[in-house]
C-alpha cells in the first residue's frame, strides 16, 4: 500500500503537507486538500491544484515527482501526463489531481467530494 520511502513521513497527512508545500513553492493555483478517508478506501487525502497552462501543469507534476523521489517516495502511477489537462498522481493514500482551470471547472471534484473534510490551509503549513 505505501512505498518503502514513506517511512520518511510518519503518515499520509505528513506526505500530504509535503506535497502541498511543493505545489505552493511551484506557484500552483487554488490548492485544496480534502480528507476522504471516511468516505472511500481509495485514499486518505485528495490534493487538488491548478496550473496556469499545460506547461505549468506538467511542471507541477514533475516537481512533485522529483522532490518526493529525492525523499525516496516514488509515485505509484501517473495518469494524464501527455495531455496535461488533468494529471492524477497516485501516492497510495494520497492522490494528487493537477488540472488546467477549464478541466477543474468541468470536473468539479470539490463538488463531487463535497462531503469530504476540507483541510484548512494557512500560512503555518507553508512556512
Amino acid at each position: 500500500m505505501f512505498s518503502e520511502g514513506l517511512s520518511l513521513y510518519k503518515d499520509s497527512s505528513e506526505l500530504t503537507f509535503k506535497i502541498l508545500k511543493i505545489l505552493d513553492n511551484k506557484k500552483a493555483i487554488d490548492l485544496k486538500a480534502l480528507y476522504v478517508g471516511d468516505l472511500t478506501t481509495v485514499a486518505d487525502y485528495f490534493i487538488i491544484a491548478s496550473g496556469t497552462s499545460i506547461t505549468h501543469v506538467k511542471s507541477l507534476c514533475d516537481e512533485v515527482e522529483e522532490k518526493l523521489n529525492e525523499d525516496g517516495v516514488p509515485v505509484n502511477h501517473i495518469e494524464g501526463y501527455n495531455s496535461a489537462r488533468w494529471i492524477l498522481m497516485d501516492y497510495g493514500n494520497v492522490v494528487v489531481h493537477i488540472f488546467t482551470k477549464d478541466e477543474r471547472d468541468f470536473y468539479s471534484l470539490e463538488r463531487l467530494w463535497s462531503d469530504a473534510k476540507e483541510i484548512v490551509l494557512d500560512k503555518l503549513i507553508f512556512d
